[in-house]
């Protein structure tokens, strides 16, 4: 009965390791990818007025 309970113990324990590792990698896989995103820069806004132009008379 206790290696029963030792092999699900390890068992266990393995898929924790695993599952922790597979999360780990996402994440570091995550935040290398949001650091080479190029940045979003906001446009200039022209603040100067402009004449409308007519053309054809």
């Amino acid at each position: 009965m206790v290696n029963l309970v030792n092999l699900v113990m390890l068992v266990c324990a393995s898929m924790a390791s695993m599952a922790f590792s597979i999360f780990a990698a996402y994440a570091i896989l995550r935040m290398g990818f949001a650091l080479i995103r190029p940045r979003r820069r906001p446009a200039a806004v022209k603040t100067a007025a402009e004449m409308a132009r007519v053309s054809g008379l």
